[in-house]
């Protein structure tokens, strides 16, 4: 596609609200692994449903997707999560190529066409890498193509992994100066204590300045193929409003309505929205 085609894209608003979000010119979402692999790879489609329309409107759209090695288990006969860092980096590989697949696949009923793109922390942290993968985002961006971002967990190692992809979302968030991160989830928010226990309360809306003392975060959740949980949301969240990112934490099966700027989920207010 021409160059001419991000001239659609949506002008830089500051996002300080939920009903702000079609308004937004630049969105990251973030999905985690259970949310979609397994049982769940056919929210795949939904997802993108709802990234399509936000593309359509004109946002320039970021998906970082978690699943790779989720994805690619039951290629390797793997009945859980391998622990060590060779069968990771071989179930990555499996998987990466079956996620995009998937992707793809999907995204070809809106004449959408996906970019990979893998980064490691190392990456980020290099000067000369963090810039060439900006440039090469902001290209993908121009010419209205969907980057798909995911760690490169096939040579990352334990010491410059990124640990878990909410903070590959805030990173990425904070590397292309995006409007706003979505991050996905099986819970539809965050609460005070883990969603299933007695007197948990939802949490509507952060300050930025709120240090959320008191807060209680649960494990991973019950399908244990991902390596987040509510603890890295919330770290992530921090990191992106530090930037100027507002954040949205909400459940993948409400994402379409989130997109729209429905009041859901929990929302992390920034320090200095980005305009």
């Amino acid at each position: 596609m021409p160059d001419s085609a991000n001239a659609d894209a949506v002008d830089a608003v500051p996002i300080v609200s939920r009903s702000e979000i079609p308004r937004a010119r630049r969105i990251v979402v973030k999905v985690g692994s259970s949310s979609i692999s397994g049982a769940n790879a056919g929210q795949i489609a939904a997802l993108v449903d709802a990234l399509a329309e936000a593309h359509a409107r004109g946002s320039e759209v970021i998906l970082v997707s978690s699943g790779a090695i989720a994805t690619g288990m039951p290629y390797l006969r793997l009945d859980a999560r391998p622990s060590d860092l060779a069968t990771q980096q071989a179930a990555a590989a499996v998987g990466q190529n079956v996620l995009i697949y998937r992707y793809q696949e999907s995204l070809d009923r809106y004449d959408i066409v996906a970019g990979q793109v893998l980064l490691t922390a190392g990456d980020l942290e290099n000067p000369s890498h963090r810039s060439n993968a900006q440039r090469a985002m902001e290209r993908l961006l121009g010419l209205r193509i969907l980057p798909i971002v995911n760690e490169n967990d096939t040579v990352a190692t334990h010491e410059i992994r990124f640990g878990d992809n909410d903070r590959l979302a805030a990173l990425v968030s904070q590397l292309v100066r995006a409007d706003l991160l979505v991050l996905l989830s099986d819970v539809d928010a965050l609460y005070t204590r883990p969603p299933d226990q007695p007197g948990a309360r939802r949490i509507d809306h952060v300050p930025f300045a709120d240090d959320l003392a008191g807060i209680e975060f649960g494990d991973i959740g019950s399908a244990g193929v991902g390596t987040g949980g509510a603890g890295t949301k919330v770290a992530a969240a921090k990191l992106a409003a530090s930037s100027g990112t507002p954040v949205l934490l909400a459940a993948t099966s409400a994402v379409s309505a989130a997109l729209r700027g429905a009041e859901l989920g929990t929302w992390f207010e920034a320090a200095n929205p980005i305009s």
